[in-house]
């Protein structure tokens, strides 16, 4: 097997080292950089914007590109975590409690220099958990009949919209709103129409663009609107003598480099958890087994290092049960989902068989793409700074223009811009009323395999329900629902505050920092 899986690691390289994907990787990663470091302007939201380009392009140049924007905007998050105290992003706002303190000793260049050693550490272990694990989740995928797909996009439904911050009831109902939507348009088994309203123009249903930039871009614009407070740069000056660390240095963030990419390769594998989920379970776990916990949030390496192994690895292992399962864990991947299938692409146990140049040239651009930003990181954090500057009523109102013209130009129609602007406006409420759209977006893109499987399954056991758990994979999966579920029951009857995360890089506000590390702006908090 392993001979098999570095054979075909090889042609990927062949793949992804061609010149015109090459430079679309080199695209991805330096936008994914740049927009790291905005905050707001994370990887859901530039995916979106990005998706109508990918139209032109050939599937391998489309997915590289937007994979290299997810994985590269973590590089650039962890910046404005260490310097500035300013977690543009979810994941990196447990590297404050640490990475800035030590920016205030004189010692940012050195914790931007582990940073960026620990990412390339926990990427490479997610890129290598992908190479063996897909192959094995794709054999065991392929005696999965419509029941155990069926049960098995249900538990991924039910972990990204239960295991999201906030209310579990409040994800669920988001889910079910998004399955709801992806339901909208010409039944393909009966040809009748469901939900148009007379209106033609919905009868292939709601474009995926049209919703992505609704929730993700056009809502955020209207939440960022008054974002006007500067941003402080006194500890920015950072030269690239400064980012060297000593070896004692590296003594000390051996281990907890280590032991973080572990936790965030196994938080990977589960359906629902995410970058930000696996930085705090990494970031608690290093606190509660070392000798000193009360030295955490002063300045200490392990508490930088750690989260942002985990992050990374947690970023790549993403991709093991979207591109072998085509469960999506979270509303970016769910994203790259419906890129994939808008080339024609389904992911699944297939895909590797079928489509090869994509898994494998993917596979091997991870090893590309983090070896770029590794060199591209590093002497541009200056600049990213700088762009930080940039005043919002110049940043959003070019990036809403873009917005318009990506989605008009997907298929020359103003009706789905007119979708666009009504979508925002539904996505803005949502967030007005605590209500994050993140799971909406899982669900819709979800929602016409759920339905498709669950068909094929009742028309195989002529009607009988009972088939979801009398076939031993699917009761498992069955099993897996019922217990999340019991968990989240059994927390609330006990009347604890969640206290997790959101699960995707993009939304809602930041996790509490203590007083004397509150960021000098407050990041956007936009709907995921």
């Amino acid at each position: 097997m392993i001979a098999t899986a570095l054979t075909d690691l090889w042609h990927g390289f062949g793949v992804a080292l061609e010149p015109h994907n090459l430079w679309w990787c080199f695209v991805g990663v330096l936008v994914g950089n740049m927009v790291g470091v905005l905050p707001g302007m994370g990887p859901l939201a530039t995916i979106s914007i990005l998706l109508p380009l990918t139209f032109g392009m050939k599937p391998v140049g489309a997915i590289l590109m937007l994979a290299g924007v997810m994985y590269g905007a973590q590089y650039g998050g962890a910046i404005c975590s260490i310097l500035l105290n300013l977690p543009c992003h979810p994941p990196h706002a447990v590297t404050c409690l640490d990475g800035f303190p030590m920016t205030k000793q004189g010692r940012g260049g050195v914790a931007l220099g582990l940073t960026v050693f620990a990412s390339f550490v926990g990427a490479s272990w997610g890129i290598t958990e992908m190479i063996f694990l897909s192959p094995l989740l794709v054999k065991a995928a392929l005696q999965f009949g419509p029941a155990e797909v069926c049960s098995l996009m249900l538990l991924g439904l039910l972990a990204g919209s239960t295991l999201a911050r906030g209310s579990p009831l409040k994800g669920v109902a988001m889910t079910v709103l998004g399955l709801f939507l992806g339901s909208v348009g010409t039944d393909l088994e009966t040809g009748s129409e469901r939900y148009t309203f007379g209106m033609t123009e919905l009868d292939d249903g709601i474009e995926l663009i049209a919703l992505a930039l609704g929730l993700f871009d056009i809502a955020e614009f209207m939440s960022s609107v008054n974002q006007i407070a500067p941003i402080n740069t006194k500890y920015t000056n950072v030269r690239l003598s400064d980012m060297r660390p000593s070896k004692a240095d590296f003594k000390k963030a051996f281990f907890p480099m280590w032991r973080g990419t572990i936790v965030g390769s196994l938080c990977s594998l589960i359906p629902g958890t995410g970058p930000t989920i696996a930085s705090f379970v990494a970031y608690a776990t290093e606190k509660k087994i070392s000798k000193h916990p009360e030295k955490f949030g002063t300045g200490l390496i392990e508490g930088v290092v750690c989260p942002e192994a985990s992050t990374h690895s947690s970023v790549q292992g993403d991709f093991i049960p979207t591109m072998s399962l085509g469960i999506p864990g979270d509303a970016v991947m769910a994203l790259l989902l419906g890129a994939l299938m808008i080339q024609g692409i389904v992911p699944g146990p297939q895909l590797i068989s079928q489509h090869p140049d994509i898994f494998w040239g993917l596979v091997a651009s991870f090893w590309i793409g983090n070896i770029l930003l590794v060199l591209l990181n590093v002497p541009l954090i200056g600049v990213w700074v700088k762009m930080l500057a940039i005043p919002y009523r110049f940043l959003y109102p070019s990036a809403l223009f873009f917005v318009c013209i990506g989605v008009y130009a997907a298929n020359n129609d103003f009706f789905q811009v007119g979708e666009v602007v009504v979508i925002g406006a539904f996505g803005y409420v949502l967030l007005r009323l605590g209500f994050h759209p993140a799971p909406i977006l899982l669900g819709f893109v979800l929602g016409p395999r759920f339905e498709e499987n669950f068909r094929r399954a009742m028309l195989i056991a002529r009607g009988d329900m009972t088939v979801f758990v009398t076939r031993p994979i699917s009761a498992v999966f069955v099993a897996l629902c019922v217990i999340l579920i019991g968990t989240q029951i059994y927390v609330r009857m006990r009347g604890s505050k969640s206290v997790v995360p959101d699960v995707t890089d993009h939304g809602g506000p930041s996790p509490p920092i203590s007083p004397e590390l509150q960021p000098q702006r407050i990041p956007v908090t936009p709907a995921e």
